[in-house]
């Protein structure tokens, strides 16, 4: 099958996923992308930009059967400023977040020109893909309240097309060992790997730090994942207060120092008020780490596959103290060189349902099904 894809923000999970089914799909390609900023612009003008694009590429003898798009396309302007060939194409929407739900400091900020793209590229799509069940559910439920709240004309009805064409197609990753390398002496090793952002709630994990460190818990940390300009002041104030016990901080360099961080993790870490997957998450249990996530959003179903004994506590309630309590559990478990009860494996066999050999697959042979339908 041969597939356009338009990706108009080609940058960190977004170019990550398909440049991780591209290259490990039976199908062929046509890539166009647009740069990784300025997302507000990209969302607004890429309908015409590809438009354009993809009008002079099939009059040069370009031909497809099927187009795959991201959330960041008005899907529905594209269309209708395609040549009337290409609009009878089937079309998939891989939503990897919302411009409903997406967490804003304030609602103040929320733009809702961008949820109704988000809307009406639903209702265009042939087929609507989300990360995971929690995206796809809390973006059908929270759309509905949203239309509820217009002045007049109330597009609810429409919204009912949504759900029978949505799937859940999880993103893969590519970690290059299923094998945790052999643990270096020492305490318990904690890793944050979120974006240093505030709806990661930075502020409880090292609220959490603190206390464990008051207690008299040793261990050590690293602190990596995506910065940007305007991050939390807390990250400042943790960096003095835990510098005897920092090995990594910071954003790494490569991919390679990336995986190395993520290999040399006891346990991973979240505090997130708002995950559509956690990419960085499954990457580090794939590659050792234990997990203490909060018992919301996307994690429940991302560990759901893990087998669990006795004493294991993936989820906590979301509160510091919860928190506080688990990694306490573990560093003492770490001494005893018991992390995972005996199976030290059973994260890493979980995360392989991820691999990217096996969803590349599984995507491949739902674009089929899609096109043979349409």
């Amino acid at each position: 099958m041969r597939i356009l894809a338009l990706e108009s923000y080609y940058g960190g999970s977004h170019k990550a996923f398909l440049d991780g089914w591209i290259s490990r799909s039976r199908h062929d390609w046509t890539l166009l992308t647009l740069p990784p900023s300025k997302w507000k612009w990209r969302m607004r003008h890429s309908a015409i930009t590809f438009a354009e694009r993809v009008n002079a590429l099939a009059e040069s003898g370009g031909g497809w059967d099927a187009i795959f798009c991201s959330d960041m396309l008005n899907l529905a302007e594209f269309v209708g400023l395609l040549r009337p060939e290409l609009q009878r194409l089937p079309r998939i929407a891989y939503f990897h977040e919302n411009q409903l739900t997406y967490p804003v400091r304030f609602e103040s900020e929320r733009d809702y020109n961008y949820v109704m793209t988000n809307a009406t590229t639903a209702l265009c799509a042939d087929a609507v893909w989300f990360n995971t069940h929690f995206h796809r559910d809390e973006f059908i439920d929270e759309m509905r309240k949203f239309m509820k709240r217009m002045p007049d004309e109330k597009p609810i009805k429409p919204l009912d097309a949504i759900p029978p064409k949505s799937q859940v197609k999880t993103p893969g990753i590519g970690v290059p060992s299923p094998v945790k390398n052999e643990r270096k002496p020492g305490p318990l090793r904690i890793l944050w790997a979120a974006r240093w952002e505030h709806d990661k709630n930075p502020e409880d994990f090292f609220a959490a730090m603190t206390k464990l460190k008051k207690r008299g818990t040793d261990f050590r940390l690293s602190v990596i994942g995506e910065q940007f300009r305007d991050m939390p002041e807390v990250f400042e104030h943790a960096k003095t207060e835990f510098a005897d016990r920092i090995d990594r901080w910071g954003y790494q360099p490569s991919r390679g120092e990336y995986i190395e961080a993520l290999h040399e993790a006891d346990v991973v870490v979240s505090t997130a008020d708002h995950e559509f997957f956690g990419i960085s998450m499954v990457e580090a249990i794939a590659c050792g780490a234990y997990p203490v996530l909060p018992d919301r959003l996307a994690y429940p179903e991302v560990v759901s596959t893990i087998e669990t004994f006795g004493q294991d506590d993936f989820l906590y309630d979301g509160k510091v103290a919860s928190l506080v309590a688990a990694l306490d559990r573990l560093a003492w478990r770490i001494k005893e060189d018991n992390l995972w009860l005996g199976n030290p494996h059973r994260g890493i066999t979980a995360m392989q349902r991820f691999a990217w050999d096996k969803r590349a697959t599984a995507m491949d042979d739902a674009v089929d099904e899609m096109i043979s339908k349409n």
